[in-house]
C-alpha cells in the first residue's frame, strides 16, 4: 500500500467490507487507523480494535431487534423510574430482579398496585434489561394475549401459538384481572401458564389484590389451579401510593394556573 492508502485505507477497503457486511469495522475504520498510526499501536493491537467494533456493533443490532420483538409500549428502563416517588417500593427487590436471576431460577414476579403506581413500567425495564442480558422477550396485554390464543384457534394454529408463547423466555403478562375471562379463556391462560410453569419466567402485573386474583376465573376450580402455578415460588412487588400519571397531570394544571397568574 501507499503511504497516502495507509493513512486513509478507506477508498481501498471499503467494497471489500460492504461485501463481507463488517459494517462496524466500516464505520470505525478511519477513526481506528488515526488511532493506531498516533499511538504506535501493532497490526494485532489494530486489529484487535477492529474486531471488537464489530462484535460490538453486531450485538446492540441483536439487541434492537430483540427490543422490538417484545413489542414494550415505550422505552421504560430502570434508570428512568422514579423510586423516591413512593418510598414505599421494595428498590432493593426490584434491583435484585434487575440482575435476571429470576430468569435462572425460572420463577414469577407478580407485580401489583393501584393504577399509575409504576407497575407496567417496572416491568418493562425488566424485561428491557433481560433483552440485553440476551433473552428474547415478549410484553403483552393480557386481552391481547388472549386474543392471539383465540385467533390461532380459527385458523387450526393454535397448538403452534400456544407452543411459541410457552418458549418465550420471559413472557410480560399486563393487566391481569382488569376484566374477568371470557368463556374459554380461563383455559387458554391456564393451558399456557402449565406449559411455562417451572421451564420459563413470567411476570404478571395487576391492579387487583393477590387475594382476588381468583375472581378473574369462570372456573374457579381451574383458577385455583393455575394459581397454584403462578404464585409458587413467585417473587411479589407490591406498589402502593400515588399514581404518577395524576401527579404529572396536577404538575401540569399547577403550570398552566401560574403562567396564566403571570399573564394577567
Amino acid at each position: 500500500m501507499t503511504k497516502e492508502e495507509i493513512m486513509n485505507p478507506m477508498p481501498a477497503l471499503e467494497p471489500a467490507l460492504k461485501q463481507l457486511r463488517l459494517s462496524g469495522i466500516l464505520d470505525s475504520m478511519e477513526i481506528r487507523n488515526k488511532q493506531a498510526i498516533e499511538d504506535g499501536l501493532s497490526h494485532v493491537e489494530f486489529l484487535a480494535m477492529l474486531i471488537q467494533d464489530e462484535v460490538a456493533r453486531r450485538e446492540q443490532k441483536k439487541f434492537s431487534l430483540r427490543v422490538r420483538r417484545a413489542g414494550f409500549r415505550s422505552e421504560k428502563t430502570l434508570e428512568s423510574f422514579d423510586f423516591s416517588y413512593n418510598p414505599s417500593i421494595n428498590k432493593a427487590l426490584v434491583l435484585d430482579l434487575a440482575t435476571c436471576r429470576f430468569l435462572e431460577e425460572k420463577a414469577p414476579v407478580l407485580i401489583v398496585g393501584p393504577c399509575g403506581t409504576g407497575k407496567s413500567h417496572i416491568a418493562q425495564a425488566l424485561g428491557h434489561t433481560a433483552a440485553r442480558k440476551g433473552y428474547e422477550v415478549l410484553f403483552t396485554p393480557v386481552s391481547k394475549l388472549l386474543g392471539m390464543l383465540q385467533a390461532a384457534k380459527a385458523t387450526n394454529s393454535y397448538d403452534r401459538k400456544l407452543s411459541a408463547l410457552a418458549k418465550t423466555d420471559v413472557l410480560i403478562i399486563d393487566d391481569f384481572g382488569l376484566k374477568p375471562f371470557k368463556s374459554s379463556e380461563d383455559e387458554d391462560f391456564h393451558d399456557l401458564i402449565a406449559e411455562r410453569y417451572e421451564r420459563f419466567a413470567t411476570v404478571i402485573t395487576s391492579n387487583l389484590d393477590f387475594s382476588e386474583w381468583g375472581e378473574a376465573f369462570n372456573n374457579k376450580l381451574l383458577g385455583a389451579a393455575t394459581l397454584d402455578r403462578i404464585r409458587h415460588g413467585a417473587y411479589k412487588v407490591i406498589l402502593e401510593g400515588r399514581s404518577y400519571r395524576s401527579s404529572r397531570e396536577e404538575a401540569a394544571l399547577k403550570n398552566l394556573v401560574a403562567g396564566a397568574e403571570e399573564n394577567t
